[in-house]
């Protein structure tokens, strides 16, 4: 075996691919570089044959030859095991320790030499259980995870159901209440409003913790927890005994705060920093006030709202702590060494797990309960935020987002560093968007490791993020197949594609989904692995389908009733221009002024492409009956010139909801007609990413007519689609 050999053979053991193809159709081997450094990312020596040594040891001393957790399907009968019991074994003992604390025992007496079959324990129930096994004084202990092979559908997604929701960016709603920033109580007055418009569902932007000591962190999608909540979401006026607190209203009747709240409520994008200085300090005091009120000099619960934060804390366990300590650390050295992150703290510090930071909890106790505080309130207003859209009709309730990755900088990455790789990022290889594939600066987590963990991280983000939903959208859902990492240090199209145990965690995701009666969208856009999009159609995951992309062959767009059923449609996500934006070609124009092109021709190939695809889209749009033929030229003059009117958007959306898909989106920014989007893919500072704000109030969109005038062309179009 030569050394290209020997690596690629190290590289298939842990599930690294040794070439790919790109989204440009390009086969691409990837560098014995490449495979060296993602060995190494996975803990491992570089050199192949001490590597092969390691995994042979590791497979050689898993007790009984197990691993430790083992998935079991629920809709199969009879299934087992497979052991390897010790030489002259002539009997396995089993006990079964059920979730509910029921306890099953056995034994099996036919014991077949160096690979035994164990019969498993028959009609266990769904949900998480613990097997203790005997064998010729050999002990093991795994964890046994039954779980079905579909996803829960709600009756409004069921066969035939052709229904629609609103979305929207959380923190871009504008009110004359909000403090700059878009909150839960503005949430709940948009899911009312969107209930009683006949909406099933409101989306909304990922809601992870960011780095609340850092408040021009920004992304969503770039989180320092994924299990937790942005704090800034929280309307501190709704924070019990905010109406009372002499400290809040000396806090919140000065000039300083009225001059900054105001600026941070009429200016154009958010101004996250002003809105962070104006909540901390009133959400402080109110927190010194809830544990002299609440819990009492001694910690004791006090009253109703003392005795539910002493719950929220116990059943946050060990990952609350974690995360609160992190928020603590982060305020006490971050400012040191923002760039490094926690790796720039004092060495101690950096370990969870070290008697420095234990000291440090003790030392802080207060500061991390006001962290879990902000949890807590965050919580409870994110949950009557929810009760206020099922009220209002919202059938299905909050469609949540699940980020594929967190920040290595935060907390998630801190608290578990077995799990998350640090010698690798996610991304993506090139495709016709990004030519020279993309880096997200994300933490990728080790599958092996997963695994030793029974796959408890796992379980936990999802239901986390499941909560006070109806359905949950996994951003970049092709990672539960195979995940593109980049190494440190290396340009994006140097990656190479991860594997990933697709069969486990899809019924994983259908368990929890089935659990917490959450349907689950997977953002399938991007290269997609062949055959993914079927095994997630038959664990009932509905695809995401944009209008922009579902063209045919010949560059036409595809007709309404071709759309897949078991499908989200949409015209745009928070990546992609407005519908406005979309026809007037403003993502070109931003493009074009920063560059981001390799050159002028690429510019005026990207232009005269939407040309084409405006033509298309129009030509679909009359072949649908949706425009008079006569009528084209009001919207695109004889030299490509687009005219934008709401009447062609309207035209769109109702394209959009006679398809087949169950489920149409509709952008709240397309209903009120912005032509700018929330993020422009390939920048970080330069376009207002994640700092837009809605043009009108949210008043004026509730109590306006557009709104339902929207609603009454998509409840209208997904009616026509049902009767077929």
């Amino acid at each position: 075996m030569n050394d290209r050999d020997a690596i690629e053979h190290v590289a298939r053991l842990v599930g690294i691919k040794a070439r790919h193809t790109d989204g440009l159709g390009r086969t691409r081997e990837v560098s014995g570089g490449t495979l060296l450094a993602l060995i190494e990312a996975f803990g491992l020596p570089t050199d192949p044959a001490r590597a092969m040594r390691v995994l042979a040891k590791e497979e050689r001393e898993a007790p009984l030859g197990l691993n430790p957790v083992h998935l079991v399907q629920a809709e199969a009968p009879h299934q087992a095991l497979v052991l390897r019991p010790p030489v002259g074994c002539r009997e396995i003992l089993w006990s079964c320790l059920l979730e509910n604390g029921e306890q099953r025992s056995g034994r099996v007496t036919e014991v077949e030499g160096e690979r035994s079959l164990m019969p498993l324990p028959d009609r266990l129930p769904l949900g998480y259980h613990r097997l203790d096994l005997a064998a010729g004084g050999i002990t093991a202990r795994l964890s046994l995870i039954v779980a079905p092979d579909r996803c829960h559908l709600p009756a409004e997604l069921g066969p035939g159901a052709r229904k629609w929701g609103l979305s929207c960016q959380l923190y871009g709603l504008r009110s004359a209440a909000n403090w700059g920033i878009g909150d839960f109580s503005d949430l709940g007055r948009l899911a009312r409003a969107a209930g009683s418009c006949q909406a099933v569902a409101l989306g909304i932007n990922p809601l992870h913790a960011l780095f609340a000591a850092e408040p021009l962190h920004i992304s969503p999608y770039s989180p320092s927890n994924r299990s937790w909540l942005n704090y800034l979401y929280i309307d501190v006026a709704v924070v019990p005994g905010f109406a009372e607190d002499e400290t809040v209203r000396a806090l919140t009747g000065g000039e300083w705060f009225a001059a900054t709240r105001d600026a941070a409520r009429s200016s154009e994008v958010i101004d996250y920093g002003a809105a962070a200085a104006c909540k901390r300090p009133v959400l402080e005091a109110l927190f010194r006030r809830f544990r002299i009120s609440e819990l009492g000099a001694d910690g004791a619960a006090r009253g109703r709202l003392g005795e539910a934060f002493r719950e929220f804390q116990r059943s946050g366990g060990r990952a609350l702590a974690d995360f609160a300590v992190f928020e603590a650390l982060d305020e006490h050295h971050g400012a040191d060494n923002r760039v490094a992150g926690w790796r720039g703290w004092p060495g101690a510090m950096q370990d969870p797990r070290s008697p420095e930071v234990a000291n440090f909890a003790d030392a802080h106790r207060d500061r991390i309960e006001f962290f879990q505080f902000l949890q807590w309130e965050a919580d409870r207003q994110l949950a009557a935020a929810s009760t206020a859209g099922r009220e209002g009709g919202l059938s299905i309730g909050f469609y949540r987002d699940l980020a594929v990755g967190a920040d290595p900088n935060g907390a998630e990455a801190w608290a578990d560093q077995e799990l998350v790789v640090t010698g690798a990022s996610i991304g993506a290889p090139p495709d016709a968007f990004n030519q020279t594939g993309q880096d997200w600066g994300l933490a990728p987590v080790n599958p092996l490791v997963l695994r030793r963990q029974c796959f408890a991280p796992f379980v936990a983000s999802i239901r986390a993020n499941m909560r006070h939903a109806g359905i949950l959208r996994m951003d970049h859902v092709m990672s539960l197949d195979r995940l593109y990492w980049v190494p440190v240090g290396m340009e994006a199209t140097e990656g190479a594609y991860v594997a990933y145990p697709v069969g486990d965690l899809l019924r994983l995701v259908a368990l929890e989904s089935c659990r917490q009666q959450c349907a689950v969208v997977g953002e399938d856009l991007g290269t997609v692995p062949e055959g993914f999009r079927e095994r997630m159609r038959s664990a009932n995951l509905l695809s995401c389908r944009v209008l922009t992309f579902e063209r045919r062959s010949d560059g036409g767009f595809v007709q309404p009733a071709q759309y897949p059923a078991l499908a989200a449609a949409s015209a745009a996500t928070h990546d992609l221009a407005t519908l406005r934006g979309f026809w007037l070609g403003t993502d070109i124009a931003w493009r074009s002024s920063l560059g981001l092109y390799p050159d002028a021709g690429a510019a005026r190939a990207d232009a005269t492409t939407r040309r084409r695809v405006r033509r298309l889209l129009l030509q679909a749009l009359v072949a649908e009956g949706l425009l008079a033929p006569e009528r084209l030229g009001e919207f695109l003059s004889d030299s490509g010139t687009p005219t934008h009117t709401p009447e062609l958007g309207d035209a769109i959306l109702s394209y959009l909801a006679r398809s087949r898909a169950r489920l149409m989106l509709v952008q709240l920014e397309d209903v009120v007609g912005e032509s700018e989007q929330a993020n422009l893919p390939g920048t970080t500072d330069e376009h207002p990413n994640w700092r837009r704000r809605l043009s009108l109030d949210l008043d004026e969109i509730i109590d306006g007519t557009r709104l339902w005038q929207v609603a009454a062309l998509a409840t209208e179009g997904r009616l026509r689609a049902a009767r077929g």
